[in-house]
């Protein structure tokens, strides 16, 4: 007896210890039953509008609620109004249209921010008004000071390159260096030329041309690395103006809806590789410290410091805060059209026996790539003419066959001309063509005269060839050389109409209205290697997003013509 009863409890005590797991689930679902679950609520809920997404898998919406600074979930607002609570507040687009904030994949922002205090060429297609812009300056200025400003375009009053007889007797006491639109040539007044040591015998430099009379007498104008002969000489801008330049910058991008700059810094041919070093330093990480940030900004630096950005991203990261993301290293192996020294495999008709320069050798170029890439980092080379991109491509190529297969999305800037079948190599091998849709309207009357009709209709600006290839397209604007506005970028993209013009120039490279926002959103994300976190208005990403003025998808896609009515970065509305 006493044995069964020893038997009987030993089996009941197996049985309940095998059914104790199930019990305590059946205890804990219970009692979790009888908590209420914790509702996420939205901070924002913007309603009845037209919501492109850029998100593939769901590219329209009419709502969309936000918390955190993210999006929280994109769709009908049937789907959304749970998340509407104490707290949150609801925007009422009323049917207007709202995009992604816009990326623009190349600026140099400081320099825009400082030209905009300077003396502003832009647009001036009168060599009358070009010396009065000048002798305004000079009258405002102290005595012996430098008068520094740019974005004049020679092509705008007939080509004629100006010289310093055009301001010399109305600059006799100061200092006058004007650089072209491009930033591949710059205007010296004999004064400036004077202090520079710039005479008949300087040499021209490696890279670099000093334009000069049929005498030898330099004219004033400096091309490339020839720039470096004056700008050596002229006062670096104080810190506290580069600050106040990034402020001023950062607001007016903002007004033309771009939340997120690709800035590959004030690096150019003929000024040291320090200034992008110094900026960030002394502008970007104090504005990031003192919460001044307003716009997300992707910083490039020199390639020549490269292995300065790898000890950098090791000690700190990619990403630095929400605002600021350390990208890769830039570099040159060409110059400009309009200052005849982009690289091409044919003379220009204006310049014979002139096919442009190479602003750096190219085996050094190689070198400093391959060591970047293969320590991992993103390369960005500047090249715009036919050769100067083949021998990119060739590059790129050698190097990832060295190097080893990764996603390097390394990128060529510009990309603007391109030999027949080089457009095609772009997807090929996985290289982003940064491109800037808005020099299109500069070059479409220059490029016939310096290349000739066939070869200009042929090989310039090849959106559409590049789409067809599956390069990946980013757009920019390259600020301060074109202005920074991507609504109007994407207008010039599907449209290709230049100023006084009837018909598109090159109509076969016009490209989709889809395709021209998607170059400003997702792929410029996905070229920079942000696409995680931005360019599209999709679960989880930050929550940027521009309202238009338009009430018609269909009007805007057909016409592009919109303004910004309010910009949002993080969710809140930082313009107007």
């Amino acid at each position: 007896m006493n044995r069964f009863v020893i038997i009987s409890a030993a089996v009941f005590l197996l049985i309940s210890l095998a059914y104790l797991p199930l019990l305590n689930q059946l205890y804990w679902s219970t009692l979790t039953s009888l908590i209420p679950p914790v509702r996420v609520v939205a901070d924002l809920l913007v309603t009845n509008g037209t919501i492109f997404t850029s998100d593939a898998s769901s590219p329209f919406a009419d709502s969309m609620a936000i918390r955190n600074g993210r999006v929280l979930k994109v769709g009908s607002f049937t789907t959304l109004k749970d998340f509407v609570g104490d707290g949150t507040v609801e925007v009422n687009l009323e049917g207007k249209v709202v995009v992604p904030g816009l990326i623009d994949s190349h600026v140099h922002l400081i320099s825009g921010g400082v030209q905009m205090a300077q003396v502003g060429l832009r647009g001036v297609s009168q060599k009358e008004e070009f010396c009065r812009m000048v002798k305004d300056a000079v009258k405002n200025a102290k005595e012996g000071s430098w008068i520094l400003g740019g974005g004049w375009n020679n092509d705008f009053w007939g080509g004629e390159l100006p010289s310093a007889s055009w301001i010399d007797e109305i600059s006799p006491h100061n200092p006058v260096w004007l650089i072209r639109m491009d930033g591949h040539m710059g205007l010296a007044n004999s004064l400036t030329l004077k202090i520079a040591g710039v005479t008949s015998l300087t040499e021209d430099p490696v890279g670099g041309t000093i334009m000069r009379l049929p005498s030898g007498e330099p004219t004033g104008l400096l091309i490339e690395s020839a720039m470096e002969l004056v700008t050596s000489f002229v006062k670096e801008v104080s810190v506290d103006e580069r600050r106040e330049a990034l402020l001023r910058a950062s607001k007016y991008a903002l007004t033309r809806g771009v939340t997120t700059v690709v800035d590959l810094g004030r690096y150019y041919p003929g000024t040291t590789d320090e200034l992008s070093w110094n900026d960030f330093q002394d502008v970007y990480l104090w504005a990031d410290s003192a919460k001044k940030m307003i716009i997300r900004t992707c910083l490039f630096f020199p390639i020549t410091t490269w292995s300065r950005l790898v000890d950098l991203k090791l000690q700190k990261g990619d990403i630095l805060s929400e605002w600021l993301y350390l990208g890769g290293v830039k570099a040159f192996i060409d110059g400009s059209l309009g200052s005849n020294s982009a690289l091409f495999y044919e003379e220009y008709l204006d310049t014979p026996n002139n096919h442009g320069l190479e602003v750096m050798d190219p085996e050094i170029l190689s070198n400093l790539t391959m060591s970047a890439d293969k320590s991992g980092l993103q390369v960005a080379i500047h090249a715009i003419g036919d050769k100067a991109n083949d021998i990119i491509l060739d590059m790129y190529e050698s190097v990832a066959a060295a190097n080893g297969e990764r996603d390097r999305r390394v990128r060529i800037e510009h990309a603007q001309h391109l030999a027949p079948g080089s457009s095609a190599r772009f997807g090929q091998h996985h290289i982003v063509a940064s491109v800037q849709p808005d020099h299109l309207l500069d070059d479409a009357d220059t490029a016939p005269k310096k290349l000739g009709f066939d070869r200009a209709g042929k090989e310039s600006y090849l959106f559409q060839s590049l789409l067809n290839g599956n390069a990946l397209v980013a757009f920019g604007s390259d600020w301060p050389v074109a202005d920074i506005n991507p609504l109007h970028s994407m207008r010039t993209a599907v449209k290709r109409l230049p100023p006084k013009w009837d018909h598109a120039w090159i109509p076969s490279e016009c490209i989709s209205f889809t395709d021209a926002l998607t170059a400003h959103t997702i792929s410029a994300a996905r070229a920079a290697f942000l696409d995680q976190h931005l360019g599209s208005l999709s679960p989880g990403k930050l929550a940027d997003f521009v309202i238009l003025s338009t009430s018609s998808w269909d009007e805007f896609s057909k016409h592009g013509s919109a303004s910004v009515l309010a910009t949002y970065v993080g969710g809140k509305q930082v313009h107007p």
